[in-house]
C-alpha cells in the first residue's frame, strides 16, 4: 500500500522524498516506521512506470555573503557548500502524472485487495478521491469482513480449553472488532445520508 499512499499524497501537490515520509504520518496516519530506504525506491519505481515524474523545484534564494572580513566570507562560503550538499536527493520534487491519477484511483478502489486495519484506514483517509458508490462498496466489504472476524473471535472466546488470560485476550479482540463495526456503520450512515441529500437536491 506504500504506492497508494505516495500517489495519494501527490494528488494534492508535489512533494520531495522527505516531505513524503513526514506526510505519511501526519496526514494519512501511517504509523509504521517507513524509512527513506523504502520511500526512494518506491518513488523511483513509480517514476519508471510513468506514474510520477520529477520536476524542477523552485530555485532557493542564496543568502548574502558576509563582507565584513575575510574570515566571515570564508565561513559563509563553507555554509553555502554544506547546504548545497545536504538533502540533494530530498530536493528532487515529484509530481503525479495523469496516468498516475488513473492508477491511484484503480488501486484505491480495487475490490480484490484484502484489507487489515492499517490498510483499510489508509483507504478511508484517501476515500475523498472515490465516488460515493465506491466508498459505500469499500465500507460494506470491510463490514462483511469484520462480521466474519467477530464470529471467529467469539467462538474462540467460548473455547473451554482457554484459561482466564487467554479468554480475556479473545474478549478484548471481540470488543475491538465491535468498535470497528460501529465506526463502519457510522461512516455508512453518513455516506448514505449524503447520497439521499444529493438525490433530493438534484430533483
Amino acid at each position: 500500500m506504500l504506492d497508494v499512499a505516495i500517489l495519494g499524497l501527490l494528488m494534492d501537490r508535489d512533494h520531495h522524498g522527505y516531505e513524503v515520509r513526514s506526510q505519511l504520518r501526519e496526514r494519512l496516519g501511517v504509523s509504521a516506521n517507513v524509512s527513506f530506504g523504502s520511500i526512494y525506491p518506491a518513488l523511483a519505481r513509480l517514476e519508471r512506470h510513468g506514474l510520477v515524474e520529477a520536476v524542477a523545484p523552485a530555485a532557493p534564494r542564496s543568502p548574502a555573503i558576509s563582507t565584513g572580513s575575510l574570515a566571515g566570507e570564508r565561513a559563509s562560503l563553507r555554509s553555502l557548500r554544506t547546504s548545497a550538499g545536504l538533502g540533494r536527493r530530498g530536493r528532487k520534487v515529484y509530481r503525479i502524472t495523469e496516468r498516475g491519477r488513473q492508477e491511484f484511483r484503480a488501486l484505491l478502489a480495487d475490490p480484490t485487495t484484502v484489507d487489515d486495519g492499517r490498510t483499510f484506514s489508509l483507504r478511508v483517509a484517501l476515500a475523498r478521491y472515490l465516488t460515493p458508490a465506491l466508498r459505500v462498496r469499500l465500507l460494506e466489504r470491510r463490514r462483511q469482513d469484520l462480521l466474519e472476524r467477530l464470529t471467529e473471535v467469539r467462538q474462540g472466546a467460548d473455547n473451554p480449553d482457554l484459561d482466564a488470560y487467554a479468554r480475556s485476550v479473545m474478549s478484548h479482540a471481540a470488543h475491538s472488532v465491535e468498535l470497528d463495526l460501529e465506526w463502519i456503520d457510522d461512516l455508512l450512515s453518513i455516506e448514505r445520508s449524503d447520497s439521499e441529500t444529493f438525490a433530493r437536491e438534484a430533483k
